[in-house]
């Protein structure tokens, strides 16, 4: 009993250090043998989790340590309090290790590769791996998130990291939605004050164009677990409404397209969307000596920013297309419903538009009908 309880002394310590720049110095063996020592206390509690005099000891001195003081900070780390805690201690190491930006590249890889080790790898214990790979994937939102954001000219909803972002986003969305109601509100306003800004913006966009995430195995047999088909994406879309600097960040920094992909799949976003291309289509004013319509001020939306926005609106299937034609409609007549260009940009933005569509109809030898766009 004295041997267990000095590996569980200093299991405590290694959790500990888990959290400090000494994991600077671990090297793949030393990630093997923590993990080796975790999985063992997870044996000690699967055995010894029903034998009440051995339970109650290990319990007693998890509790002391919990109260004491000294070592690697005051006490042991949080998690490990109590003997259930014994049952995931090797999934708190990993989470801990992943979140440390510490440890070397050399035993991070290792530890990807533990908790990732692709198909066909035989899994002796399929339990632990998935609760390992969920949590880990969890622990490593906000890594790549924080670090991956810096890529050029990409095709956003092709690109293989983007996605694996967006999905990693997703998931932690779910996690932190069973928890409480309010939780992804939190998670998300808690990365858009720590991450880079811009490439937040552009993983939501990928995130709500994900195909809804598929069950995890035991919540396909666990109907009260099961989660609701589209729940991250529906966290972010209530979020950006709720968040108008956010949301009005969102679709200035993103491409035309991809926006209209968004709108299109999220209707709820695209009233907000019209919305803001309104606002920004009123700060603009003719030029008369250079026949264009240009912003007062540096930040005003370019005429041709506003214009291709406009144009892959109108290019989207029904009925956001027709949302878009409606709600041009609609700003012109109140502009005075003008035909002649130069006295409302809601009338050129048509006249635009209808010359865009009239031209390509010729190129694709269509009949050039002026009234559709």
């Amino acid at each position: 009993m004295e041997s267990l309880l000095q590996h569980l002394d200093r299991f405590s310590e290694l959790l500990a250090v888990s959290r400090t720049t000494h994991v600077r110095t671990w090297d793949p063996v030393t990630v093997r043998r923590a993990l080796q020592w975790a999985r063992y206390l997870r044996h000690i509690h699967r055995r010894f989790g029903r034998h009440g005099p051995i339970r109650t000891t290990l319990e007693r001195r998890l509790h002391n340590q919990w109260r004491q003081e000294g070592g690697f900070g005051r006490g042991p780390v949080p998690g490990l309090a109590n003997f259930q805690a014994l049952g995931h201690c090797d999934v708190l190491l990993s989470l801990r290790l992943l979140e440390n930006q510490a440890l070397g590249d050399a035993a991070r890889h290792y530890l990807v590769q533990q908790l990732f080790p692709g198909p066909g790898v035989p899994d002796a214990d399929e339990t632990l791996q998935e609760s390992l790979a969920r949590l880990a994937r969890c622990g490593s939102a906000v890594h790549m998130l924080r670090f991956n954001g810096y890529r050029k000219n990409l095709n956003l909803q092709e690109d293989s990291l983007m996605k694996t972002q967006a999905e990693l986003l997703l998931e932690r969305l779910q996690e932190v939605g069973k928890a409480e109601a309010e939780g992804p509100a939190r998670f998300l306003s808690s990365l858009w004050e720590r991450l880079p800004q811009n490439n937040f913006l552009k993983v939501i966009a990928v995130a709500l164009l994900q195909p809804p995430l598929s069950p995890r195995p035991q919540e396909e047999s666990e109907p009260s677990i099961h989660k609701t088909p589209g729940e991250g994406s529906q966290a972010l879309v209530h979020w950006l409404l709720g968040n108008s600097e956010v949301f009005a960040a969102f679709c200035r920094a993103l491409p035309a397209g991809l926006l209209t992909s968004v709108t299109s799949r999220h209707p709820a976003l695209s009233p907000v969307y019209l919305g803001l291309l309104t606002d920004w289509g009123q700060r603009l004013h003719y030029d008369l000596q250079e026949g264009i319509w240009v912003g007062t001020e540096s930040q005003d939306v370019p005429w041709e920013e506003l214009h291709n926005r406009f144009q892959s609106l109108c290019q989207a299937p029904p009925p956001l297309k027709d949302k878009v034609l409606t709600a041009l409609e609609a700003c012109k007549a109140q502009d005075g419903d003008f035909e002649v260009p130069g006295l409302s940009i809601w009338t050129d933005l048509l006249l635009a538009l209808r010359s865009g569509a009239f031209r390509k109809r010729q190129v694709l030898g269509l009949s050039p009908g002026l009234s559709s766009v």
